[in-house]
């Protein structure tokens, strides 16, 4: 059967007290909309409608940059669920199949649990996610009657006995594309909020003779994202479940609670990571590796045997071959650096290619940029990098080659030679005690 997936995501988000939307806010890297289009995405759908309002410009960017097929719905007025998914309607014309309702504010609901409604489906018309809540609150309760979910009750609407119902509403639905809107249709706003629920259409359905079921799932996934404190809450979640996950695939984490993963952090077994490392999005780090403390990581490859910091920072762009050692205070961004090379201190590394068993001195700096342009850095390999070298790309320093410490390389190094650009040192005799003596009297006659 082919699934749709109507997301909705119009939402201004008063509580978040933001001029971004809601659903736009990050965890882990994501904003929370990406990480309900993945759960989504697993289930290999046909189409995904993005329902947006407020700033539906950005939303639709943020969209369309991790499924450019994705399609964008107007919600104008927020007037409700059902009235919001009433507006895929038309992206969905000639859609056939089912279409299930995900929220982009409930980012944590997990591609098996999606997987279990889709196969509810087969046996019922309308399908609706639930969760046993600790604390039922102000959720809307699933009224079941005879292994039939028979209507969806809001608290603001429920009698003190279906407020006691513990059986509770995540709001995600799947149905017949076709069946869901032709129901849709049927909702009214005469309850206490004055707004379309889509919950209503259970009840509705249910007086047709439409069967309905719930899946439930654990109320963790459930978690809706409405203000600053739960966003952090749901960060905390997530890093939670990420590092268990790191630990049970063989990843040794020295102090897991100071150690942050991104939404697609790849990290291979045996891979030891010390305390305060953090990685941003797109990182995938092969097994045996060791991220040592304080660094960051971004949009990066680190091959197996790679050891990389303290304190070291790799940007998008950084390539790490095996064996390659990336030291304390050391900056790579859009470089290839080559098996068994070595960059341990104080160093920026950017736009450049560093060969095979090079060695790079302390404080060296690849000098990429002109103000206009990016300039590369081409390192052969077994090249020796002298301490301070300033390398002003476009630049090439060959095979076996050496450059002396403080020099400032601005023409290209042949295989085997020993490049020197720096001053001649003189020695003046006798004139840094003269200096002195001038500069204290000085100070002297100033009565300071």
């Amino acid at each position: 059967m082919a699934i749709a997936l109507i997301i909705l995501g119009a939402g201004m988000g008063t509580r978040m007290n933001s001029d971004m939307p809601k659903v736009l806010h990050p965890i882990a890297g994501a904003p929370m909309l990406i990480h309900a289009m993945k759960s989504g995405s697993a289930l290999a759908p046909e189409q995904t409608v993005i329902v947006a309002g407020h700033s539906a410009e950005a939303v639709q960017k943020a969209a369309l940059a991790y499924d450019p097929a994705a399609i964008t719905a107007m919600q104008s007025e927020q007037l409700g669920t059902a009235h919001a998914v009433a507006q895929a309607r038309a992206a969905l014309t000639d859609f056939n199949g089912d279409a299930l309702v995900l929220y982009g504010d409930t980012p944590f609901i997990s591609p098996e649990t999606l997987a279990a409604m889709t196969a509810a489906r087969k046996t019922h018309d309308l399908v609706v996610l639930g969760f046993h809540a600790a604390h039922p609150g102000r959720y809307g309760r699933l009224i079941m009657e005879n292994d039939q979910l028979d209507r969806i009750v809001e608290f603001k609407d429920a009698s003190e006995a279906e407020r006691a119902v513990t059986l509770c509403n995540s709001g995600v639905i799947a149905a017949d594309a076709q069946t869901l809107f032709d129901l849709i249709d049927a909702v009214d706003n005469d309850n206490a909020a004055g707004e379309y629920y889509l919950t209503d259409v259970i009840s509705i359905g249910r007086s047709r003779g439409l069967s309905a079921t719930v899946v439930t799932c654990d109320e963790a996934e459930t978690l809706g994202v409405n203000s600053r404190a739960e966003l952090a809450q749901a960060e905390q979640l997530f890093q939670a479940k990420a590092r268990a996950a790191a630990q049970s695939d063989g990843v040794t984490l020295t102090a897991p609670e100071t150690v942050f993963f991104a939404h697609d952090t790849v990290i291979g077994r045996d891979t030891l990571i010390e305390p305060n490392v953090v990685f941003g999005p797109g990182v995938t780090v092969e097994s045996g590796t060791t991220i040592r403390a304080f660094s960051h990581l971004e949009g990066c490859h680190v091959s197996r045997g790679a050891v990389v910091g303290p304190y070291a920072r790799l940007r998008p762009g950084a390539e790490l071959a095996e064996d390659v050692k990336i030291g304390n205070f050391v900056e790579i961004k859009n470089a290839q650096i080559d098996e068994g090379a070595k960059v341990n201190h104080l160093t920026y590394i950017g736009d450049a290619q560093i060969g095979a068993r090079s060695n790079i001195g302390a404080g060296t700096i690849t000098c990429n940029y002109d103000g206009v342009f990016k300039h590369k850095t081409t390192i052969g390999t077994d090249a020796f990098i002298g301490s301070n070298t300033m390398l002003v790309a476009p630049v090439t320093v060959g095979d076996q080659a050496m450059t002396g410490s403080g020099s400032v390389i601005t023409r290209d190094v042949p295989a085997g030679d020993l490049a020197v650009a720096r001053a001649r040192q003189e020695n003046k005799s006798g004139f840094a005690t003269r200096l002195f003596e001038k500069l204290r009297a000085k100070k002297k006659a100033k009565g300071s």
